[in-house]
């Protein structure tokens, strides 16, 4: 085994090792998100959100695209041989039926009918809040 591959397979291990991790790799299964509607799903700070995006950009299984002042989040584009691959492919089949992200899926599709400045402005609320 290549240093790479043993880099790799532990980076990406590492990134699934987390069930908010796994929870947005699910997420992300069924269209690209913005980080505030990631986060209003999983009902974590952003700075916690931010941690776990950069773990799953550096495995290699998701890809952002910052747009003005939103970041896209979206499945990684990677060949079909490369480990990640393999991963989200494992990590869909394992939590098919997950009572957890049903719950996501039904927020998600709440989430989705709201404009994302309303979702912005609905976190700064929180934020702010003795």
């Amino acid at each position: 085994m290549s240093d790479q591959v043993l880099h790799e397979f532990m980076s990406i291990s590492k990134a699934l090792g987390d069930t908010s991790r796994v929870r947005i790799l699910a997420l992300l299964e069924a269209r690209p998100l913005c980080v505030c509607q990631i986060t209003e799903i999983l009902s974590l700070a952003p700075s916690t959100i931010s941690k776990h995006l950069s773990l799953l950009r550096q495995a290699r299984l998701i890809e952002t695209n910052k747009v003005g002042r939103w970041i896209h989040c979206r499945l990684a584009d990677v060949k079909m041989n490369h480990p990640a691959m393999g991963a989200r492919k494992w990590v869909s089949a394992a939590v098919t039926g997950s009572s957890q992200l049903k719950s996501d899926r039904q927020r998600l599709r709440d989430i989705l009918k709201m404009e994302p400045e309303a979702i912005c402005r609905r976190q700064l609320k929180r934020k702010n809040r003795p």
